[in-house]
């Protein structure tokens, strides 16, 4: 149905418009309750799938990418999927509105996305109040945090503390974003002693703030697909150095190789197709030189269960998806976590967390 009269109908759109519309759908969704139920049906448990990472369950390795729920509006819908965790952000401090209209653009062409939204959002205390009020749930959810457009980098620390304090109650885990290519500057952050510091202050505010009958969530760093390969390798170990959980590989890239569609020029991050096997690469090499010392999040490109099994063999943990499900619609997740089983039997392997980095 997806695919014949609803992606039909979102395309003739504006893309922004059609998320919007979506995303509206999806909150109105979460609100009428009983989605727990529905997953049941939509996401049976398939055991080979789950696993346990930094001491928590997930059913499955198929996550939702950052961007798509920036603000927390429908996680309830998208938990009833069949996700195994979930990541809304990214978010700010304070609420900010994001680069001007248009800054969403299909190239149905290449499978892909641009965007140069900006990091629009409703601010940290909006989302804490939207994830307090959710019932509890098996499915994690992770927040990714940034700085606000107007904090110069000498003070961008601060703004990622702050929603580090505002959000550490009700997050799962965070992820530093520092890779996004719409907040100017904000990239100049992987700069392997700029990284390192951030990193270990977010860090140690985690460990230092938490609530103590609770669990520390895990801080993973998000890491561009475009740092020269020497920068990458100093980024990661940055990352190591300064007591990160994890990193999620890769954001979106400046690449316009080989696009064939009339908005390949867009300025803005490229998500999609195009990233498939740079992403899947990225990771391969991320998992050589942590020696799986870190679990590894693949991101990119992911429109079948065998890209997933891809990055997995390539040595992530977790995948997560953004652009797929925009192409391939909202049954994506059920067909990946299928798949994904279908192949680990056909492989007669018993558990998914067997296959991490079996072709790195």
């Amino acid at each position: 149905m997806y695919r014949n009269l609803v992606k039909p109908l979102l395309f003739s759109l504006d893309a922004e418009t059609a998320h919007h519309l979506t995303l509206r759908g999806l909150e109105l969704a979460s609100a009428l309750g009983g989605l727990e139920e529905l997953r049941a049906v939509t996401a049976p448990e398939r055991p080979t799938l789950g696993q346990t990472l930094w001491g928590r369950s997930f059913a499955s390795p198929v996550g939702l990418a950052a961007g798509l729920d920036k603000n927390g509006v429908a996680v309830p819908a998208f938990r009833a999927l069949g996700f195994g965790f979930l990541e809304v952000g990214t978010v700010t401090p304070l609420p900010q509105s994001g680069n001007n209209r248009p800054r969403l653009f299909r190239l149905p062409e290449d499978q892909a996305l641009i965007n140069r939204m900006g990091f629009n959002n409703g601010g940290a205390a909006a989302l804490h109040a939207r994830l307090s009020a959710l019932k509890a749930s098996r499915v994690p959810v992770w927040v990714n945090i940034g700085r606000n457009k107007v904090t110069p980098n000498e003070e961008a620390v601060q703004d990622y503390l702050r929603c580090v304090r505002a959000l550490q109650e009700v997050a799962d885990a965070f992820v530093v974003n520092v890779s996004s290519p719409n907040t100017p500057g904000l990239r100049a952050l992987q700069a392997a002693a700029d990284l390192r510091a951030l990193v270990q202050a977010v860090v140690n505010e985690v460990e230092d703030g938490r609530v103590p009958t609770l669990k520390r969530p895990p801080v993973l760093v998000k890491l561009a697909p475009d740092l020269h390969p020497a920068d990458f390798e100093a980024s990661l170990q940055a990352v190591r150095d300064a007591g990160a959980a994890g990193v999620i590989i890769a954001n979106t890239t400046l690449a316009r190789d080989g696009l064939q569609s009339v908005n390949r020029d867009e300025t803005g991050g490229l998500s999609g197709r195009p990233l498939t096997i740079r992403s899947t690469e990225l990771v391969r090499t991320a998992y050589r030189q942590l020696r799986g010392t870190l679990p590894i999040v693949g991101v990119g490109g992911i429109f079948t269960a065998e890209d997933a099994y891809a990055k997995l063999q390539a040595g992530a943990s977790l995948v997560e998806v953004y652009s797929g499900l925009i192409y391939e619609g909202p049954g994506l997740v059920a067909r990946l976590n299928r798949g994904l089983s279908d192949l680990l039997a056909r492989d007669g392997v018993k558990n998914v967390s067997e296959v991490v980095g079996t072709r790195a």
